[in-house]
């Protein structure tokens, strides 16, 4: 029996709203409730609520709180959101059902490694630099076409891209320059759009929101 989550509500229905809008349903949206640095009493709640899939940024965190957890919630799914150090990828290819942070050459190789090694294919995103800004991680725009063809060569699953615009910005054109770089490429997703701009993200195209603060409240 699933219960009522208030905050989770408010969210599942500002999707649902957006989506209509935008001539979309709302099953088209994937809701990603990022639970980083939330522990497991946090997030039960929000669980019972029927959420099945959550974001974490850390392998080492995910691995803690999550074993636990999906033998209570089976059905979870675990998404990657953080950028990922190429010695963790085959922890990371074990835990995690989606990776959305693919950014680099080094990363690619160990993915492929390890994915062949564990046997399990988690669907990846390739992160973009989409606002310059080195220090959140990411392919800068002009390197996407050979990082994307380095993944075909090492077969990682890539279904779309992903990016953190630069915060205190219009997130909008950055969102436009995503869509049309995943239609340019022939990727069906695009990770974008967290509690400050999830909605605009929707409006452009988004498939992947990664909402926290806006259901977890503010972090400590």
């Amino acid at each position: 029996m699933t219960t009522q989550h208030a905050p989770l509500d408010k969210v599942r229905d500002s999707i649902a709203r957006t989506a209509g809008i935008a001539g979309r349903e709302a099953g088209d949206v994937t809701l990603i409730a990022v639970s980083k640095t939330m522990a497991a009493d946090d997030i039960r709640p929000v669980l019972a609520a029927g959420q099945r899939d959550f974001g974490e940024n850390r392998v080492q965190e995910a691995a803690e709180k999550w074993p636990g957890l999906r033998k209570e919630f089976p059905k979870t799914r675990l998404h990657m959101i953080g950028q990922l150090q190429s010695n963790k990828a085959e922890d990371a290819a074990g835990l995690f059902d989606v990776i959305h942070s693919v950014d680099r050459a080094s990363l690619v190789k160990a993915l492929g490694k390890a994915m062949k090694k564990t046997g399990r294919r988690p669907d990846c995103f390739v992160q973009l630099d989409i606002g310059d800004e080195p220090q959140k991680g990411g392919c800068p725009p002009g390197g996407l076409p050979d990082l994307l063809e380095l993944c075909r060569a090492h077969d990682l699953p890539i279904v779309g891209l992903m990016c953190i615009p630069p915060a205190d910005t219009e997130a909008a054109p950055y969102f436009a320059l995503m869509r049309k770089l995943a239609e340019r490429h022939g990727l069906p997703g695009l990770s974008m759009g967290m509690s400050s701009d999830y909605e605009t993200a929707i409006m452009v195209g988004a498939t992947h929101v990664r909402v926290g603060t806006a259901i977890f409240g503010a972090r400590t």
